[in-house]
């Protein structure tokens, strides 16, 4: 679970200092996905990049499974974000010369000791979720060979590679036609009631309001609009 709790965060601009997040207090729970929404420049950002732990708050605590993450040290945080964090990046920014399996694998060669003991249950997980997302086929093809849809299903593949508790995902479709961006929809919210995560979603896309279990409106850092949704049993009570 995360939690942002009173959350302020501000940035310098010349001699004041502008408010990107405002007081914000926020909950998203296992097994579920939080819509944000707002127009450009509200904060949504800021507040991903906040439980990302690549910038700490002004004020306010961000609980992470019960750690408080606006404290940790760099080091600490970092070791945070990488065994608790999956992070889906508004662009997907895969790297050219790997393939889409090794794009996962290599997750496993970061910054921890053990890799090497740990690379036959990499690469079965590197397997099993790329066949999760609909890309066991194109395995051992590389960014440039793949369309955009695809490489964003790796984009998140990579985000979950090492089975994070949270997943936080800006703007998933923004470069996406809606049939793709649809499906890169689905798969979020498959892979967050599969894998447990608590999910934050950013998104500008109303068309993916109504299968969200819930959305937040943000307006100039604030949370300005709250709707619970129950999307998916709604869905079923109509088929």
């Amino acid at each position: 679970m995360i939690e942002f709790s009173d959350v302020t965060l501000t940035y310098p601009d010349g001699s004041n200092r502008v408010t990107a997040v405002n007081q914000v207090s926020l909950t998203a729970v296992a097994g579920t996905v939080t819509c944000i929404t707002g127009p450009s420049g509200s904060g949504k950002s800021s507040l991903l990049a906040l439980g990302a732990t690549l910038i700490q708050p002004d004020s306010g605590r961000i609980l992470i499974n019960g750690t408080d993450a606006g404290g940790l040290s760099t080091k600490d945080a970092s070791a945070l974000r990488r065994e608790q964090v999956g992070i889906v990046f508004q662009q997907a920014n895969l790297l050219p010369s790997l393939t889409a399996l090794e794009q996962l694998t290599v997750m496993n060669e970061l910054g921890t000791q053990g890799a090497r003991a740990r690379r036959p249950a990499a690469g079965r997980r590197a397997t099993e979720i790329l066949a999760t997302v609909g890309l066991a086929d194109q395995a051992h093809k590389r960014p440039h060979q793949l369309s955009g849809g695809q490489r964003q299903r790796i984009n998140i593949a990579r985000a979950l590679m090492n089975r994070p508790s949270i997943l936080l995902v800006d703007e998933p479709t923004s470069s996406l036609d809606q049939e793709r961006g649809s499906q890169i929809i689905d798969i979020v919210l498959d892979l967050t009631a599969s894998e447990g995560t608590s999910t934050l979603l950013v998104t500008h896309d109303t068309s993916h309001f109504a299968r969200m279990e819930r959305v937040v409106e943000m307006m100039d850092g604030r949370l300005v609009d709250t709707h619970a949704r129950a999307a998916r049993s709604a869905k079923s009570d109509e088929t």
